[in-house]
This record gives C-alpha cells, sequence and structure tokens, in this order.
C-alpha cells in the first residue's frame, strides 16, 4: 500500500493511522523482525545501568525529554541552552550509525520552534510525524499538543509548519508528552485538577480524535509525566512522584497488560538501577523497545540536567 504524501499534516496523520499507512504501518525491528508482529512469549532482559549520552550532545544548560528515531541514529530533545529561539527548543543530534558517536546537535529551526516553550518531542512509528508540546499562540490554553509531518523520514529538517492536535486533545490547561501507540495517543494533562498531572488518552478515530479520557490506573495523586508505550502495547513507562518514589522525587514507573486496549496494571518503579535518589523522568523507549532514555539530575553530568541511555536485549520466545 502506498501512503498518501502532502495536503494537510493533520489529515495525513489521521489518514495513516485510519488506513494503515501510519505510525505502526510496516516497521520493523532492527534485527529485522516486524516489531509490531509481537507474541506474548516475547521477553527483555533486565536494563542496564545509565550511561550518560556525552558531552557533545549534553550542555552546561538544561537537556530533556529524549526521542530516538527508529534507526537509532537521531535523538531529538529539549534544550534552553544558547542559540534557540525560546526557551527551551528541540534540537537534533545524529550519528551515522548505532555504534558511532554522536555529531553536535542542531536546532530545528523556525519552522518548528517557536519564541515559547517547545518541547517533548515524540516521532510516529514510522517516522513522518513529530509531536511536541508548546505554548505559542494559536492553541487553546497553557500547553498544547502540535504535530509536524514531514515527507523524507531521512530529513531531520524537512519538516512542514506544525498543525495543533484541536479541541478534543488540547484543554485551556497543560498537555504534553504525547506517545502514539496505534489508534491510542497518550499524553499528560492536569485539566481536571490544576495542579498535578495525570495520564490521558484520545482515541483515534478515522479523520478526528475522540475526547481525551484519564487512565485512572496510570494516574496518581503525584505528578505523573511522559508515558512511552513499547510497540506491542503491552508496556508503558512514565515519570512520577507517586508515593513510593526515592526521596520523593521523579522516578520510572512502568506498568504492563495482559493484551492492547486492555487494561494496565498499577506502575512500579523501574527499580534501582534506573531511579536513584535524583531526578529520573521524561522515559522514552526506542522503537524496538531495547533501548530507554531519559533525563536526570544526578551527578556526574554536563550542566544542571543531562540525557542517560540504559539498554537490554530482546530475548528469544521461551525464554
Amino acid at each position: 500500500m502506498k501512503c498518501p504524501i502532502g495536503g494537510s499534516a493533520l489529515a495525513v496523520l489521521l489518514l495513516g493511522v485510519a488506513t494503515g499507512c501510519g505510525s505502526d504501518a510496516g516497521v520493523t525491528a532492527p534485527d529485522g523482525r516486524p516489531s509490531e508482529a509481537a507474541s506474548p512469549t516475547d521477553r527483555f532482559s533486565e536494563w542496564s545501568a545509565p550511561a550518560n549520552v556525552g558531552a557533545v550532545v549534553n550542555s552546561a544548560y538544561i537537556d530533556f525529554t529524549p526521542e530516538i528515531s527508529r534507526d537509532g541514529r537521531s535523538l531529538y530533545f529539549s534544550s534552553n541552552r544558547p542559540g534557540g529561539l525560546g526557551a527551551p527548543d528541540l534540537w537534533v543530534a545524529r550519528r551515522p550509525g548505532v555504534d558511532a558517536p554522536w555529531t553536535a546537535p542542531v536546532n530545528l529551526g523556525p519552522v518548528v520552534n517557536s519564541g515559547g516553550n517547545d518541547g517533548a518531542p515524540h516521532l510516529s512509528r514510522d517516522g513522518h510525524q513529530l509531536f511536541f508540546t508548546s505554548n505559542r499562540p494559536g492553541g487553546s490554553g497553557d500547553n498544547d499538543l502540535w504535530m509536524s509531518w514531514r515527507s523524507d523520514t531521512e530529513d531531520d529538517f524537512g519538516w512542514e509548519p506544525p498543525v495543533n492536535l484541536g479541541p478534543a486533545v488540547n484543554s485551556s490547561a497543560f498537555e504534553a508528552g504525547a506517545s502514539l501507540w496505534g489508534a491510542e495517543l497518550y499524553y499528560t494533562s492536569n485539566r481536571a485538577t490544576g495542579d498535578a498531572l495525570d495520564i490521558y488518552v484520545s482515541g483515534v478515530y478515522g479523520a478526528s480524535f475522540g475526547p481525551g479520557a484519564l487512565v485512572a490506573e496510570l494516574s496518581s495523586d503525584g505528578n505523573d509525566l511522559r508515558p512511552s508505550v513499547r510497540f506491542d502495547g503491552r508496556e508503558i513507562l512514565l515519570s512520577s512522584d507517586r508515593a513510593g518514589s526515592l526521596d520523593g522525587s521523579q522516578d520510572i514507573w512502568v506498568s504492563t497488560r495482559a493484551a492492547p486496549a486492555g487494561p494496565w496494571s498499577s506502575p512500579e518503579p523501574l527499580g534501582t538501577t534506573i531511579n536513584s535518589a535524583f531526578q529520573e523522568q521524561q522515559p522514552a523507549l526506542s522503537k524496538d523497545g531495547t533501548a530507554l532514555y531519559f533525563a536526570s539530575d544526578r551527578p556526574g553530568g554536563s550542566g544542571d540536567v543531562d540525557l542517560y541511555v540504559a539498554t537490554r536485549a530482546r530475548l528469544p520466545a521461551g525464554n
């Protein structure tokens, strides 16, 4: 099937999801297996100790909300470092291969970034859509979710002007941290409380979004941030300062479900290999589920908040 190119960015997004051309269509993991054809017997090893992404990418400023491309060669993130249009902006670092070093990050430029706050990038599985949050003019309220589209998934600077996701998803409150899995768009919002952030999901139905619904089993009395869904829809990571977090700071938590579209389990902390007494927040899973990027202010970094990555192996069925 040939997917549509051009036209309204939002229409392309919605048509892609509806026809199978979009976010979950025809994608393979780096090992060559179709990522969306996951089996309930798929297993993963434990997470490795996190490694700082390095001083080439990280700065003396705040570097946060990372997102890795499917091929592992483009690392998107937010930063308030000098050289941007606002504070923060979206940046991208590139590398020629997954084992090669990162090159210096480049600002995504004025087509995507604004004079306001632009952050929390999320790439659709097929690489054509870039979701992010912004308080730029034209939104519904505090921070809204926006989406930009590109025809060439190899061009990290080929993004078209962003469009607002509209009032079914956005509210007069704060929305951020989008994660699209199939026809489910997860994000965080404080629309119900005006203060603490919870996890919401909107369905994607043909050419429209359904209204945001609170995901009660993933939400808490604390701030629950930036959900990230594994390729098979059975695991979701988020960060939270809920009861049980180390020293009351943001930690990374994990929840699972037996089948796509089923209820999520009560989240559990990811453990002390990943979490510390410092802030670990805004997780992003790689498209094959084997790498976890996040932001932390733990000692040993380049500045205020740095980007880190941990890895795990995808095990053969039955292990």
